[in-house]
């Protein structure tokens, strides 16, 4: 008697029929600072990250600061050869937009131009040319702390897609989220960057289209008084910032942070604070414009309110006073 074999393809899903998880592929526009950080937390949490840069240089440099930073978390316990591995094989450096063509979700992130600033126009163009790649149900990010999502968004067709994250300081330890609903913005898609914020492990905080959000409002002002401080020569550089890891049980001193943020994010987007409320709170202390026009702008510089060697660590106070 012959043996009768059913075929089992009837009783599954074939790889066609298969839904693919939401935000199994995602993209990132510019590979810069923060833009590094993103890929590297989203691969890390099991997304294969497509980025795109404007040369292969850009996207070697990339990859190589991406190792780099895996490598320190092995140094330190936080990471296995094996993990990192992993996570390096997730992440795809591109010069080519069609290359994002599958993924679901896509955050901006092009690097500052010299003086600080971000150019609304090249992101819009950025913009434009995602849409001409993407299904109409992928979301398009920016990643910003300005009132910009809306504008950027205007122009587009599919305007109910588009967002704006803020993720407030490149740590691995600062698990928090901003997400900004522009005009446009649909409440599914906020809905969809809440459960992806919780796919990444951080706590998803709702916020108003506004100049500096919530994070950089506090941090600007904190920030300017303690310049006043410091000018006052009330104590020293080192012993406000213990005060402040201290009794705010914070990881980094205020100054501390600025350098590590960037003086000239932090300097431009106070005059757009400014700008935008009108309250004198928000004008950046001539400290931080001294460094600023002198183009110490902290860690990625290697000069701020500290001195940094190579490596990035912390040396010494810079003589600001």
């Amino acid at each position: 008697m012959a043996e009768i074999v059913e075929p089992i393809e009837g009783y599954g899903l074939s790889k066609k029929d298969q839904e693919r998880a939401l935000f199994s592929k995602i993209g990132v526009v510019g590979c810069g600072r923060d833009g590094r950080s993103i890929v590297n937390l989203t691969a890390q949490s099991g997304m294969e990250v497509v980025f795109i840069e404007i040369s292969e240089d850009k996207i070697q440099d990339a990859l190589k600061e991406i190792e780099q930073s895996l490598d320190t978390k092995i140094e330190n316990w936080g990471l296995t050869q094996g993990e990192k591995r992993g996570t390096m094989g997730r992440i795809t450096g591109s010069l080519d937009y069609s290359d994002l063509r599958d993924c679901d979700f896509v955050i901006e992130c092009i690097r500052y131009e010299a003086n600080g600033a971000r150019s609304t126009s090249l992101r819009k163009e950025v913009f434009k040319k995602l849409e001409e790649v993407l299904s109409p149900d992928a979301i398009i990010a920016t990643n910003a702390t300005t009132v910009i999502i809306s504008e950027l968004s205007a122009d587009l067709k599919y305007k109910e897609r588009c967002v704006s994250l803020h993720f407030p300081i490149p740590h691995s330890d600062a698990k928090l989220l901003e997400i900004v609903k522009g005009t446009f913005t649909s409440p599914e898609v906020v809905e969809k960057i809440i459960r992806f914020s919780n796919l990444i492990k951080h706590l998803p905080i709702e916020v108003r289209e506004s100049s500096g959000l919530v994070s950089m409002r506090l941090m600007t002002v904190m920030l300017n008084e303690a310049c006043h401080i410091l000018m006052e020569n009330l104590t020293s550089m080192e012993d406000i910032d213990k005060e402040f890891t201290v009794i705010y049980g914070q990881r980094y001193g205020i100054f501390e942070l600025a350098d590590l943020l960037g003086i000239e994010k932090i300097v431009m987007l106070m005059e757009d604070m400014f700008n935008e409320y009108g309250d004198r709170k928000y004008k950046a202390s001539p400290i931080l414009w001294r460094l600023y026009h002198s183009k110490q702008y902290g860690v990625q510089t290697g000069r701020g309110f500290y001195i940094y060697d190579e490596a990035g660590k912390r040396v010494t106070p810079n003589n600001l006073i």
